[in-house]
């Protein structure tokens, strides 16, 4: 009897695990039933913007002077007095006296000049006043020979001493301009309408011939020295025509920097380009002029034009914006152009590739010539291939 039980409960137990196995699986619920994942890509579009005219050609540089001199004295001495405008950041205007030499010494060189003039003039005056007498004396002698006297040697004539006496004239008077012009050396005067960045001087200092005491700029013209690549360069037009320093017929541009929480403009024009590459960047350095740089710059955002505005500063870092050759052109973001300039444009959700032409590159921007429809979009982001036909789904709202 008991073995009986035990035969069956070894028999039984797998059974009953076995159909109570199969009776949970026939139970147990069915799973969440989904949609495929959609294949088609998500991507970012930008818009396309449409331009006409000058095409622009940025760059950057730094604002310097037109011209920039060390001012030097001609002639040694102590100095006696020291403009109070020769400080520097202080304006000065051409043919201001800015410090003067001690001029005891060279005013009396004048006097020792003048009087030694006035004594070599008597002496041409006597000179003059002999040879006269000799050559009369002379007549009257051949007069009284009969006219067989022979020509007269010159200094029977006394011309040599004339000459002599006409010669000591000559030096005395050059020395006497060489006297005032050192007395007028003395003082030290500005060269042209600038501003002084420097000076090194001071009343009761000693200078020597030469040497340096202040360094002035001129304000009239500022120059900026913007470095552009070989295509960049070609986009301006008659770049190497352009004569140097006219400003007339010249191609426009425009210098802008930031001040404070500001930004100003001045107007300019390129006025020439450097024949030379950079052997460095192997760009070419394209010269801006701005005349009268120190009137106060234009508005273009944030700041005021009036009282706030400041002048265009030498050494300021400076952005360029010149006028290029005229034409119709497109805008997008740099991140649409592709390698092998072609930018994707998206309508109706549908991919088209458009070869473009690149004419300029501009911070964030490029400026293309292609085929774009309107209201088509430009594929920022999103997928790294795509082809023409190709289906896409706008992920910036708005498209």
């Amino acid at each position: 009897m008991s073995r009986t039980r035990n035969r069956a409960l070894v028999v039984g137990l797998p059974l009953g695990a076995v159909l109570i196995a199969f009776i949970l699986i026939r139970m147990r619920p069915e799973p969440p039933r989904s949609p495929p994942p959609e294949r088609v890509p998500a991507v970012e579009l930008a818009a396309v913007g449409a331009g006409s005219g000058p095409l622009p050609v940025f760059g950057n540089g730094t604002v310097r002077p037109r011209a920039e001199v060390e001012l030097a004295s001609q002639v040694g001495g102590r100095v006696s007095w020291v403009s109070p405008t020769l400080v520097s950041g202080a304006p000065v205007r051409a043919g201001e006296v800015l410090l003067r030499i001690e001029e005891s010494d060279f005013v009396n060189a004048v006097a020792q000049a003048r009087a030694q003039v006035a004594q070599d003039s008597v002496a041409v005056l006597e000179a003059e006043e002999e040879a006269r007498i000799a050559g009369e004396e002379y007549a009257q002698f051949r007069a009284r020979q009969g006219g067989t006297a022979g020509a007269p040697s010159p200094l029977v004539l006394r011309e040599p001493q004339l000459q002599a006496a006409r010669a000591a004239l000559a030096r005395s008077t050059a020395q006497l301009s060489d006297a005032e012009l050192a007395l007028e050396r003395t003082r030290v005067r500005a060269p042209f309408d600038g501003m002084v960045r420097s000076e090194s001087v001071d009343v009761g200092s000693f200078v020597a011939s030469g040497q340096s005491v202040a360094v002035v700029f001129s304000t009239d013209v500022v120059e900026v020295v913007v470095p552009l690549s070989d295509a960049d360069a070609a986009v301006i037009p008659g770049l190497w025509g352009l004569r140097t320093g006219s400003g007339d017929g010249a191609v426009e541009a425009e210098v802008v920097v930031e001040f404070g929480a500001g930004r100003f403009a001045w107007a300019g024009w390129v006025d020439r380009a450097e024949t030379a590459l950079d052997e460095q960047s192997r760009t070419i350095d394209i010269v801006v002029r701005v005349a009268n740089p120190f009137r106060p710059g234009r508005s273009i955002g944030g700041g005021s034009a009036d009282a706030d505005a400041p002048p265009l500063l030498v050494g300021q870092y400076a952005e360029v914006r010149i006028a290029g050759r005229d034409g119709d052109y497109r805008v997008v973001p740099r991140r649409a152009l592709q390698p092998g300039d072609e930018v994707w444009a998206v309508a109706d959700s549908t991919v088209r590739v458009v070869p473009v032409r690149v004419l300029q590159q501009a911070g964030d921007s490029v400026f293309v010539t292609g085929e774009f429809a309107p209201g088509e979009g430009v594929v920022v982001s999103g997928v790294s291939l795509a082809t023409d036909g190709m289906k896409v789904r706008p992920s910036n709202p708005g498209w």
